[in-house]
């Protein structure tokens, strides 16, 4: 049957379907044309439009990509001819600023020697780790300062305006190590989650009588190398000790569920504890809250967009950050935690705190169970 039509012919009748008048069915009682016959026209039709579409999206991304590699040769201090050694640092020094793949093509470099050089060969002093150290806090800054709403576009296009030479790919894979996401993404189930009630039973007093009274409870960040590693405290406010703590590779529900058990382990608390938090997910989820009720712990939650109501524990790791994390060059994640575990057990018995009147953590709870 469609032998008998020209590919004109056959694009006049397939119109008459797409401009919305007529059903496959008038069409066919009215050409005579089977309706199997229609549709096969139809599909051929849609096929070679998809792909007229894929080919037209595939140019306009290799001529995107062609215009990022004559940009990057326009900037590098290299030629695609120089040495292995000299074009892999050239590399590295716009890594970020363009895509791996243009860099990579640009100078003749496969993407896995580039990577190995990256990964494998670097220092922890190296440029490249300074780099990603600077924009990540770049990053977070500017994360903050828009109340987490900014996702990876708009974020990458405000660090090009302040002088950074990012690409939104890179800014998106700094995000995610962060574990920083706009709220704009699930601003509705946010909304409903907060509308439930987290009582602030503390409203920055943080004023107690004994210990197992009031306990905080935060997770903070901290890069080592190429990794990530979130570090989640319990601190006493009686006496500022850090009662628990554990370090994990994931900010998750497990993490801060297992340090408070820890903490609960070790102290065997009465029913009057309070445990204060922020409203983080891995806080207020359903595993966490259960845990906390069987423990026969009451809740008590910081205002959103208020930092200071748990300045208490937020004190804590910035001190541990500057005294101990930011000083030290780890030989090894297990040098790592080790050296955490040795500040932390400082901190507590030897550290003097001037809000305790010079004594430190466990002397303070010593004088409270061993009055003179």
């Amino acid at each position: 049957m469609s032998s008998k039509y020209t590919p004109q012919a056959q694009q006049a009748i397939i119109d008459r379907y797409i401009s919305g008048g007529e059903s496959i069915r008038q069409i066919a009682e009215d050409t005579g044309i089977s309706k199997s016959t229609l549709y096969l026209w139809l599909k051929k039709q849609t096929d070679e439009s998809s792909a007229s579409q894929r080919e037209t999206y595939l140019l306009q991304k290799r001529v995107q990509k062609l215009t990022e590699i004559t940009e990057i040769l326009k900037v590098v201090d290299c030629t695609a001819q120089a040495p292995l050694r000299e074009k892999l640092n050239a590399i590295e020094k716009l890594y970020g600023q363009y895509s791996v793949h243009a860099l990579c093509e640009a100078l003749i470099v496969s993407r896995g020697t580039f990577y190995n050089h990256i990964f494998r060969s670097k220092k922890e002093d190296s440029w490249f780790v300074k780099r990603r150290v600077e924009i990540s806090e770049q990053i977070q800054n500017i994360f903050d300062e828009y109340r987490h709403i900014l996702g990876a576009r708009k974020i990458a296009a405000i660090l090009r305006e302040r002088g950074f030479r990012v690409s939104e790919k890179f800014v998106s894979e700094l995000m995610h190590e962060l574990g920083l996401h706009s709220v704009r993404s699930g601003a509705k189930s946010l909304y409903e989650r907060q509308q439930r009630k987290y009582v602030n039973r503390t409203n920055q007093q943080f004023t107690v009588s004994k210990p197992n009274e009031l306990w905080l409870s935060d997770v903070t960040y901290f890069r080592l190398g190429e990794t990530s590693f979130y570090i989640c405290a319990v601190l006493d406010v009686y006496s500022r000790k850090i009662v628990a703590y554990r370090i994990s590779q994931n900010n998750s529900t497990q993490l801060t569920k297992a340090t408070l058990k820890d903490a609960y382990l070790s102290r065997e608390p009465g029913s009057d504890l309070v445990l204060h938090t922020d409203r983080g997910s891995n806080y207020i989820s359903k595993t966490f809250c259960t845990a906390v009720r069987e423990m026969n712990i009451t809740q008590s939650y910081s205002r959103t967009h208020t930092p200071h109501d748990n300045a208490m524990i937020e004190t804590f790791f910035s001190i541990l950050k500057s005294e101990e994390l930011y000083r030290t060059n780890y030989r090894s994640v297990k040098d790592f935690k080790i050296s955490v575990g040795k500040y932390i057990e400082m901190y507590n018995n030897k550290r003097p705190h001037s809000a305790l009147g010079n004594k430190t953590p466990n002397a303070k709870e010593a004088a409270f169970y061993s009055p003179i």
